[in-house]
């Protein structure tokens, strides 16, 4: 068996760069969501917390039990994670496509 030893042309070395760079930023992109997300999701928990457990304890009529009092707590966290990290996300895919591409 031989092995056919085929030439590269700089399209293709170019095209191969592009595209690890592209991944690469996909990659920091989806990481600034990711971190963004986390932040607002524990900005969340806190806000929805404090209201929520005051109420129950303080409030006859807002009685919850404990289950109730963590599925609007993280129903309020997780909501704001995935808003607040998608709108990263396209944030800085927005800002990152108006950037020419590096020449090599």
């Amino acid at each position: 068996m031989s092995k056919k030893v085929v030439a590269e042309s700089p399209l293709q070395r170019n095209s191969l760069a592009s595209l690890d760079q592209k991944l690469a930023m996909a990659k920091r992109c989806s990481h600034e969501g990711v971190v963004a997300g986390a932040k607002a999701a524990a900005l969340a928990t806190i806000a929805t917390a404090i209201p929520t457990m005051a109420s129950a304890r303080m409030l006859p009529r807002a009685r919850m039990n404990p289950t109730a009092q963590a599925l609007i707590i993280s129903t309020a966290a997780g909501a704001a994670y995935f808003v607040v990290a998608d709108k990263t996300v396209l944030a800085t895919a927005r800002k990152n496509s108006f950037k020419s591409p590096s020449s090599n």
